[in-house]
């Protein structure tokens, strides 16, 4: 029986396209995510004193929860921004096929 609880998505954003795209295909080849979502925004934020309006692309990167560590530990060494922004949520409910595909891709 599939477990939701058991899966994540994990975002983070990147300044550029490429660069999302070359992380995101380097985390499916480790087998460490399924899928990646890559999406084009705006940030608006405070750093080092001043509020900054960055575009960038935000990832949705889906896996599975015993895989956070290591995505984590790779996309801090990979990533270019200083203090990357890598948060993730529990997908509580999904359609059982796709959780089993998510599995399948992350052995």
């Amino acid at each position: 029986m599939v477990q939701p609880s058991k899966y994540i998505v994990i975002y983070t954003t990147f300044p550029d396209q490429k660069i999302a795209k070359d992380l995101i295909n380097r985390l499916i080849d480790m087998k460490l995510a399924a899928c990646g979502n890559i999406f084009e925004l705006i940030s608006i934020y405070r750093w080092q004193g001043k509020v900054e309006e960055t575009q960038e692309y935000g990832v949705f990167i889906k896996t599975k929860e015993e895989n956070y560590g290591k995505v984590e530990d790779y996309l801090i060494n990979s990533h270019p921004y200083e203090v990357p922004e890598i948060i993730s949520w529990n997908i509580e409910k999904g359609f059982k096929p796709y959780l089993q595909w998510i599995s399948e891709e992350t052995n």
